[in-house]
């Protein structure tokens, strides 16, 4: 049995800070400072799945830096292992890897963050996502399991997501996608409830539903 521990970092507040080496040199945490980030680890370099994963996110990365997002990729392999890595998916699948991957042999990256979870892998990163903000505050953590790809337009939807509700005080329903309806938040009194449901500035199905457009 493992004697590993995992130590998960906490919605809405600072991010860990790191310092690692990377395929575009050493970055911080603090590099990163007045952007959104998305820090994703895979499990291993040259897997099928996490292939998919790296030209989707590729792919992507023109609409992720169009909306200040940059993209850092890791995983327990050796600088030499991710440009190998890079360099055959570029040749046999014509995608160009464009972020940096945090090489992580040291584990410290990956235990920061809680990316190893000994019931999958004593020495792999599950996939794990980390949305940051500007002010390198963690907002969201998606986890899934070494045999299932995420969806990376899911990813590019939620930082969207996040944007918004940062920028305007809002929530966004399920499925939210820009240009929607957004919810407002249910008022604290009962005066504000009256007044809301009277106001017509919103659409409301009750006092403590309500939406409203952008």
């Amino acid at each position: 049995m493992s004697d590993v521990s995992i130590s998960l970092p906490r919605l809405n507040e600072r991010a860990p800070e790191f310092d690692a080496p990377t395929t575009h040199g050493r970055k911080t945490l603090k590099d990163y400072e007045g952007k959104w980030l998305v820090l994703f680890s895979h499990p291993a370099d040259f897997t099928p799945v996490c292939s998919t994963e790296f030209m989707a996110f590729a792919k992507a990365a023109p609409d992720f830096n169009a909306i200040n997002c940059d993209l850092l990729g890791l995983s327990i392999d050796s600088n030499y292992s991710h440009i190998a890595w890079e360099r055959n998916i570029k040749e046999k699948f014509g995608v160009e890897i464009t972020f940096p991957i945090i090489a992580d042999l040291s584990m410290n990256v990956a235990s920061m963050f809680g990316m190893v979870h000994p019931g999958a892998s004593d020495t792999q990163a599950v996939r794990a996502t980390f949305v940051i903000d500007p002010e390198g505050v963690l907002r969201a953590m998606l986890y899934y399991p070494m045999s299932n790809g995420r969806s990376i337009p899911e990813i590019l939807r939620l930082v969207k997501a996040l944007q918004t509700s940062t920028k305007h005080g809002v929530a966004t329903p399920e499925g939210w996608q820009p240009g929607d309806k957004v919810i407002v938040p249910p008022p604290a009194t009962a005066q504000e409830a009256e007044a809301r449901m009277n106001s017509g500035e919103y659409e409301c199905v009750d006092w403590y539903f309500c939406k409203k457009s952008l």
